[in-house]
């Protein structure tokens, strides 16, 4: 959406936001439709704001009032939850209006990516949004989350899915940004700060978003699911005003031609040419990514680890064919093999007795046998830290039935992460999963492949020499 020239008089989306009460307008009495249950979970969350719900019929249910209609409502509405059906949310809108809410999420589908009587309604919503100054999150989204405070518009929210985090992301989709947050809480340490769903962005789309994102103090990464971009010139602009400030991650869909038809049925998208897209990324200085793995394995990355100085890779392993298909990663990444100084190469002989097992990769095995694991990779990680002509470092190694193995890594690492540093475990499957969770849970990044830490590092760099570029 353009609004060349009128820019600032346009409602900023964190007054929604940051919303103080909300109206969920289409609030059921019936205890298992989604009116009913986005009132329980408000009121169960921990939102502190006000809460009240629309009904013709009047009542209560889980301790929210209903009113008959918006303006019976006694208190001022920040924001509006309409989850009725299409024909009724034009006239809803008016109503919203006429309270003077500030803004609106849409949830329901039916509009522009279902065909010409959907994109009549779309039309007459933003038109309405565009007289009024209200903002419109939507259509065929369910909405918004701000884990500070606990607001959210998405009616199967839990707690542990509002523990506050880092990560702002926004998406062009219904469910997404729902289910996204529910799939991150699971794991320790990632954690969204705001999300937004964007649907089919009859008003505030992805240039909005980036533009809070980058202002937000909670928000240090911004990730962004898009299918489409309403105005490409003022998203490129945002989209580097959010790259100096902080990184940004970017999925974007509609790769293939099979791809780009799909969106256009999804959020009524009109696809863009994909090499033009991938262009004004990589010049803004953001990083795009092929898919959620990816997003998570790199969101790991820019959490617990420095930017890289340098693109020289250090490998340590216990096994030559897993290093051999890091090195390619590598060099195929445009990266370079690490030239261990020679005291460097003195230490780890202390811990490694044949010679050519100290050079780049380091070859662990079967030398830690006789000094124990956690002694063998301690030192070496201390003499790789203090090496200069080394700029990251990736361990390969196996699962141990006792995760504690890497306790005296994960110590020495507190107080030293001057330079990013990466696990990748094979083995047993549940050991692994349990050596993972502890890795995870001292902010070292783990993966199932040491190539997936290669391509992280290589999207940590990318970024670090566009943030060396700037200064």
């Amino acid at each position: 959406m353009k609004r060349k020239g009128k820019e600032e008089k346009v409602r900023p989306i964190r007054e929604i936001l940051e919303a103080k009460s909300v109206a969920v307008i289409g609030a059921s009495r019936d205890e298992a439709k989604p009116g009913a249950q986005l009132l329980y979970v408000l009121k169960n969350v921990g939102y502190q704001g006000n809460v009240a719900g629309v009904n013709p019929q009047g009542g209560e249910i889980f301790g929210a009032t209903l009113y008959r209609n918006l303006g019976e409502i006694p208190f001022d509405v920040d924001l509006a939850v309409l989850l009725i059906p299409p024909r009724l949310i034009p006239e809803a809108l008016r109503e919203c209006a006429r309270k003077g809410v500030k803004g609106v999420v849409i949830s329901a589908e039916g509009f522009a990516e279902t065909g010409p009587e959907g994109a009549r309604y779309q039309a007459e919503v933003k038109a309405i949004l565009k007289s009024t100054g209200m903002r419109g999150f939507g259509p065929n989204t369910l909405g918004l989350v701000n884990t500070a405070t606990k607001l959210t518009t998405s009616y199967f929210t839990n707690a542990r899915m509002l523990m506050p985090g880092s990560v702002g992301f926004a998406a062009q989709s219904g469910i997404f940004v729902g289910a996204l947050l529910k799939y991150l809480s699971s794991f320790d340490g990632l954690h969204l700060s705001k999300g937004i769903g964007l649907g089919n962005k009859v008003d505030v789309n992805e240039s909005d978003a980036l533009s809070y994102f980058t202002d937000d103090e909670q928000t240090k990464i911004i990730g962004l699911y898009l299918e489409d971009v309403k105005d490409g010139r003022l998203f490129a602009k945002n989209l580097r005003k959010a790259a100096i400030k902080k990184p940004v991650l970017i999925i974007k869909s509609g790769r293939t031609q099979a791809g780009a038809k799909a969106t256009a049925s999804h959020t009524a998208s009109l696809a863009i040419e994909d090499h033009v897209f991938d262009g004004v990324v990589r010049q803004a200085g953001a990083i795009r990514l092929t898919g959620i793995d990816d997003f998570i394995r790199t969101l790991r990355g820019f959490l617990n680890m420095p930017l890289p100085r340098g693109d020289r890779l250090a490998f340590v392993t216990y096994s030559g064919a897993q290093a051999i298909m890091s090195i390619d990663a590598a060099v195929e990444h445009g990266l370079q093999v690490a030239r261990l100084r020679q005291a460097t190469r003195d230490r780890i002989a202390g811990v490694i007795a044949t010679p050519s097992k100290t050079r780049n990769p380091i070859d662990i095995f079967p030398d830690w046998l006789a000094h124990g694991y956690e002694e063998t990779m301690s030192e070496i990680l201390k003499a790789l830290l203090d090496d200069e002509g080394v700029d990251g470092i990736v361990f390969i190694s196996f699962a141990d039935a006792n995760p504690e193995v890497y306790q005296p890594v994960a110590n020495i690492l507190k107080g030293r992460r001057r330079k990013p540093v990466f696990f990748s475990l094979l083995g047993d499957n549940k050991e692994k999963e349990a050596c993972q969770n502890f890795l995870h849970g001292n902010g070292l990044p783990c993966y199932d492949f040491p190539e997936h830490a290669v391509h992280v590092f290589a999207h940590m760099r990318q970024y670090a020499r566009f943030k060396e570029r700037q200064s």
